[in-house]
């Protein structure tokens, strides 16, 4: 039995997942579902082809089904777009064995007890490929404090994770008191899918190192990944724990170098200041540590926006959440994945606009050469 008591911040479960220690390790390599109205062929100006419904995003995942990536991200946002699970019911079925889902949940809009039947079934409808992206979320209408925030997902994680595991909870906790068995529903293998986390305040970092399988950071500069990387290796120790690491960033390829930087200036070309601060602030996240730290990379940036070599920063212009980019040519694009890898990152959440292209884009240029499979 899961047993969680006020005051206790004991992790449920202990995750022994091994370092990604070699270059011979593949790396997981997944793409974006645009569910939350953030597709644009211009930054900054809707195009009503490019909105959030079911035929374009599903579109978007069967391309990239088809093009052999190894998960799809199914973002959620409030106010934004089309609802994640529910879209995630649906695509399903249409999914092949080489297709994970990444769902992301935003727990404080959710009653655990229930997610957790949600997810359960939704694993046992792809066939025991569901991946699970944990979302720090306000309950709609009501703001908490980030560190109570935190504190209440973890709660919540804890009881998800034992609940798909079969197992009952009894929970006197801050924020839940429960006590409940299992449902019946299980997961296709009978154990909790796992669980993507990210965040860089010192409380999301101390949830993810109790919590999380997967701790997934937004763009960072390869020495201030190098430390992030540490710093959560060294929390999660201290939990008896370890944790593998994800990489969620934007990419611009092109057949040369001249050409992406080309291609990344015109997706600017018609944003207007105003419009893309409105965007960045419509986001119920926009306050947060991961949303100021990809401001600060935008500051640290030279006039074309590169914070170092091929990571350029211009998207966060009209972006609050993952505000940079990858640039470059095949090559580059391909050996700037390669040198995150080396400094331990497992999975490759990539994106790019328009989406649909710029994922096939991705998949001719650079995918066939990536040694990838799901985690």
């Amino acid at each position: 039995m899961v047993r969680i008591a006020r005051g206790d911040r004991t992790p449920a479960a202990v995750n022994d997942a091994p370092r990604n220690a070699a270059r011979e390790v593949p790396i997981e390599v997944a793409w974006f579902a645009a569910l939350c109205d953030d597709d644009y062929e211009f930054l900054g100006v809707a195009d009503p082809k490019l909105r959030s419904s079911w035929e374009h995003c599903r579109n978007i995942v069967l391309d990239a089904q088809g093009r052999g990536y190894d998960n799809i991200l199914l973002p959620s946002g409030y106010e934004l777009g089309i609802d994640a699970v529910a879209f995630a019911g649906g695509i399903a079925p249409l999914l092949n064995e080489g297709m994970r889902m990444l769902v992301a949940v935003r727990m404080g809009e959710l009653w655990p007890p229930q997610l957790a039947r949600q997810l359960a079934t939704l694993d046992q409808m792809s066939g025991g490929r569901l991946t699970i992206n944990i979302i720090s979320s306000d309950l709609p209408g009501a703001t908490l404090a980030s560190a109570p925030r935190y504190r209440r997902t973890l709660e919540a994680m804890q009881i998800v994770r034992g609940l798909l595991n079969g197992i009952a909870v009894d929970v006197d906790g801050e924020f839940y008191q429960i006590a409940l068995n299992a449902p019946t529903v299980r997961p296709h293998n009978a154990a909790c899918p796992p669980m993507y986390f990210g965040g860089l305040s010192e409380a999301a970092r101390d949830v993810a190192a109790q919590a999380a399988d997967v701790y997934l950071m937004w763009p960072e500069t390869e020495q201030s990944a190098a430390e992030l990387i540490a710093d959560m290796r060294d929390r999660a120790a201290l939990y008896g724990r370890t944790l593998r690491f994800g990489f969620r960033t934007h990419v611009v390829v092109r057949e040369t170098e001249r050409e992406a930087r080309s291609a990344a200036q015109r997706l600017l070309s018609r944003l207007d200041d105003e419009q893309g601060e409105r965007i960045r602030a419509r986001s119920l996240d926009s306050a947060s540590a991961g949303v100021n730290r990809q401001r600060d990379l935008r500051e640290q940036s030279d006039n074309d926006g590169y914070v170092e070599p091929n990571l350029w920063t211009g998207i966060g212009r009209a972006r609050s959440g993952c505000g940079a980019a990858i640039v470059g040519d095949a090559s580059q694009v391909r050996d700037k994945l390669l040198r995150y890898r080396d400094l331990g990152i497992d999975s490759f959440i990539l994106s790019g606009y328009p989406h649909r292209d710029e994922c096939n884009r991705f998949a001719d240029l650079v995918l066939s050469e990536l040694n990838h499979c799901p985690l």
